[in-house]
């Protein structure tokens, strides 16, 4: 198990206050941001951390959880040093909203458990769950004592083919103790930079992104999650699936935009060492001593009218209706 430090402590008085100690699943009135204000620099002793991805088969018919658990004490047999383990986006159920959740606790607290005993953060993707009459694509992130520290609802589906998947509105931002700051977002949300901003200027250094891309637009993704991570001097770790979860080729980029690790399209465990201290050293003097892009976002002189709520665009509306694509009326 780890050393719980101040600073884990005060995570577990924001979880009890909340939610109270019975049980290891929040209700959704809980807060999906932890914690605002910035870790202090004394509890910021351990930049080093080792992250294992696990891309994996997902399969089309249903539950994937006990191949995830097995990944789970496999991925720790083999690498125990290991302190996180991310899994793809979907990855317990699969992409068919058949297999939409009305409760997740029975799920959630195998997982809880599962990181528990392995005393491991754990991210298991995500799993469809309907709320209110509204089915969201949710995620969340469970700490080594087995909490369940965040929540976390997908805020871009991919419309127009997720059209009956709503989106959320509220972001996921935890601290690591004596670590760092992680955000996390899933698949799509990255193609809004928007979101990544936001995360970033709330301190955000190591992007978690949960990924389900079998498509075509795959090598575009790729490059977007390396250009997010050079844009906002972040890690950007990208775990994506196999099978009906996607075409694997995960990727992991650093805070200058190197990529760190792309795994093929074959099942694999790959844990990487993030140095956390190389995101504060590129933030503060610039990747290689170039650009220091968050403190010219910070220091900019012009204003985007267009992020305005009040600000109408003639030409988005022009582009009409998002729908899927139909053939074309014969002639």
């Amino acid at each position: 198990m780890r050393v719980i430090d101040p600073l884990a402590k005060r995570f577990r008085r924001v979880w009890h206050r909340e939610t109270g100690p019975e049980s290891p699943r929040q209700d959704k009135t809980e807060p999906k941001t932890m914690i605002d204000a910035a870790p202090t620099a004394a509890l910021l002793d351990h930049p080093r951390f080792l992250i294992a991805g696990i891309q994996m088969p997902v399969p089309i018919g249903g539950k994937n959880i006990p191949a995830m658990a097995a990944q789970v004490q496999k991925t720790l047999d083999i690498h125990p040093g290991v302190e996180m383990i991310v899994f793809s986006e979907l990855a317990a159920y699969g992409p068919l909203h058949y297999f939409v959740q009305d409760d997740l606790a029975a799920d959630e607290q195998v997982f809880c458990e599962l990181a528990r005993k392995n005393g491991v953060w754990l991210v298991p993707g995500s799993m469809f769950v309907r709320r209110e009459g509204r089915v969201y694509n949710h995620a969340i992130v469970i700490s080594p004592e087995g909490q369940i520290v965040g929540r976390y609802d997908k805020m871009f589906p991919f419309r127009p083919f997720e059209a009956d998947v709503a989106g959320g509105t509220e972001f996921l931002i935890f601290d690591v103790p004596r670590v760092g700051r992680f955000g996390l977002s899933i698949c799509y949300d990255i193609w809004f930079p928007e979101t990544t901003r936001h995360l970033t200027t709330a301190g955000v250094e190591v992007l978690i992104l949960p990924n389900m891309t079998g498509t075509t637009d795959r090598q575009a993704e790729l490059a977007i999650v390396q250009a997010t991570a050079a844009m906002f001097q972040c890690y950007v770790f990208c775990v994506n699936g196999l099978d009906a979860g996607g075409c694997g080729r995960s990727l992991i980029c650093d805070p200058i935009g190197n990529v760190v690790y792309q795994a093929g399209e074959i099942a694999t465990i790959f844990p990487i060492m993030l140095d956390l201290g190389l995101v504060r050293q590129v933030r503060a003097s610039g990747g290689n001593g170039l650009g220091q892009v968050l403190k010219s976002w910070r220091d900019r002189s012009a204003s985007f009218p267009v992020y305005r709520p009040d600000a109408p665009s003639e030409y988005l509306a022009s582009l009409g209706p998002l729908e899927v694509l139909r053939k074309r009326d014969p002639l």
